[in-house]
């Protein structure tokens, strides 16, 4: 007597479901840390994406708190860093949230000329245009 057996096709997804909980879970708690800088509320503007080379950001919050290359500076202290770095001749990124009175960006980008900086990008976000 010959037992017949028969051929389990069903795919247990347990573990599958499992597996992917977990990264799930990995991933929602990873991706916020993935995101460094000032949180800045940048205006919109076309044009180009930026050149990845190795740059100098300042950036000027809502509040007016000054950051260069992530660091907080007085105005000063600004002038005074930028005067040092400017025999480099570096390419220096202005980032200013779109509530900050112009005036201040005005004064920065003054102080900047001041220092030496010959090449000065404004960063933005891309404009969103609908077909």
């Amino acid at each position: 007597m010959r037992k017949s057996r028969r051929v389990l096709s069903e795919i247990n997804v347990i573990p599958l479901v499992d597996v992917m909980l977990v990264l799930l879970i990995i991933f929602m708690i990873t991706a916020p840390m993935l995101q460094q800088g000032i949180d800045v509320d940048l205006p919109e503007a076309r044009g180009g994406d930026l050149s990845p080379e190795e740059r100098v950001t300042v950036a000027i919050k809502k509040g007016g708190t000054i950051y260069m290359n992530d660091n907080p500076v007085s105005m000063a202290e600004l002038t005074k860093r930028l005067s040092a770095i400017s025999k480099l001749n570096p390419n220096v990124f202005l980032m200013a949230d779109k509530d900050v009175p112009y005036g201040l960006v005005a004064q920065v980008m003054g102080e900047m000329k001041g220092a030496g900086i010959e090449k000065l990008g404004m960063v933005t976000e891309p404009k969103m245009t609908l077909p």
